[in-house]
């Protein structure tokens, strides 16, 4: 098992090619939990997330050879990165559903990038069927443990007097070694892992004390979106961390839009679970002193802004209701005069005489509006209920 002198010389060995990302101690979400919280700013990393550690020390002493990896993203451009520097030929599988731009960045390091298989497992079986490559795993490797340890010992360099660390799962590379640097430099410490619902394999296997396997769903942390715990990784877990939660795609899209609007950070959704962890449960946490382990910025910008549209409907920051009324003329006067009381932004207006509920002589129009917030919201639809008019949510408005 990887311990703490393994993750000391990891950190020997890569000092020369990571970053050391900083401790940001975050004013407005410290106001927002009542707690004092801190982020581990590996967005920041090279590439964009914390995979170069792992990959530079697996690789560090790799000479004159050809190192090959399965990935769909953060681990593959780790992989390449580490390679084009350390001068060592990489070879990276990717299944052909990978992203465009995840493909290109991949190849913009310098690695040649095949594309096998409809899924990460097709890629994966491919290349551990390549001979006279050294196979560089995503977290079922000792020597890539440790080099994702050193997370944490950077954190306990600049910061022990911590009291709880929320570390993304996927695999369990990241959070076996900064586990076992963290409870080695301060034991008071907790370590709790987090994964999406709709990829919990971790969490179940790490409660149930075993390996349990499970298909991932479709997440926005696809980052961590992986189907089986690896052995090694499972068993440093058992021992070292303390507990594993679950939260729901809502909140790590509430978490990116939190991210990009007061700390300015673009946050992949792997990499805002932790946030998203405090945000679901705020009342366990409040009081303490909490690092967020933030693993990652590489979000797919063709995806961001659905992620912050829906962020919004969630926080009541966009509402989209409808209201049938009268076909008459005046009637969408009337409507807009009391959402316009209220200084609610109309963003786009529909006006829909087809649908099969209607009667004969009566329109429904549907409102997508901005405001301040659920409680903004909410004074706007009371208002209008008040006035008569038959108000219904529309989309993820409770």
């Amino acid at each position: 098992m990887v311990n703490i002198e393994d993750i000391e010389k990891a950190y020997r060995n890569i000092k020369p090619f990571v970053h050391k990302t900083p401790l940001i101690h975050s004013n407005s979400f410290s106001k927002m939990f009542g707690a004092e919280v801190y982020l581990k700013a590996e967005n920041l990393q090279k590439t964009g997330s914390f995979k170069v550690r792992g990959a530079f020390n697996k690789m560090v002493d790799i000479k004159d050879g050809k190192v090959i990896a399965a990935s769909m993203g953060n681990h593959a451009q780790g992989v390449a990165f580490a390679a084009g520097r350390l001068g060592i030929f990489a070879k990276i599988v990717m299944p052909v559903t990978t992203p465009i731009i995840k493909e290109e960045a991949t190849r913009g390091y310098g690695a040649e990038v095949v594309l096998y298989g409809e899924s990460f497992n097709d890629a994966l079986n491919y290349a551990l069927s390549q001979k006279g490559y050294t196979f560089i795993h995503a977290f079922d490797d000792d020597e890539v443990i440790a080099g994702q340890g050193t997370v944490g010992v950077e954190i306990m360099e600049d910061f022990r007097d911590i009291d709880i660390i929320l570390v993304p799962v996927g695999g369990g590379g990241l959070i076996s070694g900064i586990s076992v640097a963290v409870k080695s430099m301060s034991p008071k410490t907790t370590v709790i892992g987090v994964q999406t619902e709709s990829a919990p394999s971790v969490c179940l296997s790490f409660k149930g004390k075993r390996i349990i396997g499970k298909t991932p769903l479709s997440t926005l942390a696809d980052g961590i979106a992986v189907g089986q715990v690896g052995e090694r990784t499972l068993e440093v877990m058992n021992r070292y961390v303390d507990d594993m939660v679950l939260v729901s795609e809502d909140s790590i899209a509430m978490a990116i839009l939190l991210f990009l609007e007061r700390k300015k950070f673009v946050v992949e959704g792997a990499g805002a679970v932790p946030l998203a962890a405090l945000t679901e449960n705020r009342e366990r946490f409040k009081g303490k002193t909490i690092v967020l382990v933030v693993s990652g910025g590489n979000i797919d910008f063709t995806l961001i802004d659905r992620i912050i549209h829906k962020g919004l409907v969630i926080s009541g920051r966009i509402g989209v209701f409808e209201v049938t009324v009268d076909d008459l003329p005046g009637r969408l006067h009337s409507l807009t005069g009391v959402i316009s009381e209220h200084r609610g932004n109309i963003m786009n207006v529909v006006h829909d005489r087809l649908a099969e509920d209607l009667s004969v002589g009566k329109t429904k129009v549907v409102f997508t509006v901005e405001t301040r917030g659920r409680e903004h919201l909410e004074d706007i639809l009371s208002d209008l209920i008040k006035n008569g008019f038959n108000v219904k949510k529309r989309g993820n408005l409770p």
